[in-house]
């Protein structure tokens, strides 16, 4: 399901609110689709057991097992925990055709899926840390 706008998700807050509980990183991914630095968030090279939870809502969004080194200097899954948690929204910024994710919960930006992951689903989910929150198993 997509959403026309933020206004559709079932968590809402206001700016101020969001402001309030997420740090000036985290609210500028999470709510301003920013993108840190490769290789400076605090999960690109963490490797705990656990999972990955929405900076925003708290909603499980990625298992540890499918997390993988891409490189790339984010944190990266092949998949989300469920078909459910993330929604796809094709992005045309910056002069490129990408694939956004965000949170299906609470409209937070979590990163971008890209067709070049391993199996069994090649993508490549790569997420800012800043949108994520890990839970030790």
């Amino acid at each position: 399901m997509s959403h026309d706008s933020h206004d559709d998700y079932p968590v809402q807050k206001s700016d101020a609110e969001w402001r309030a509980q997420l740090d000036p990183m985290q609210y500028q991914v999470a709510r301003h689709a920013a993108t840190e630095r490769a290789f400076t968030g605090k999960y690109w090279d963490h490797w705990d057991a656990g999972r990955y939870n929405c900076i925003g809502c708290g909603t499980p969004l990625f298992a540890a097992e499918t997390k993988f080194d891409a490189g790339c200097g984010w944190p990266s899954y092949y998949e989300p925990v469920n078909a459910e948690v993330i929604e796809r929204v094709v992005d045309r910024s910056h002069g490129m055709v990408r694939v956004e994710v965000r949170c299906n919960n609470c409209g937070s930006h979590l990163g971008h899926v890209f067709p070049d992951g391993p199996e069994p689903t090649g993508e490549r989910f790569c997420i800012n840390s800043a949108a994520i929150d890990f839970s030790p198993k």
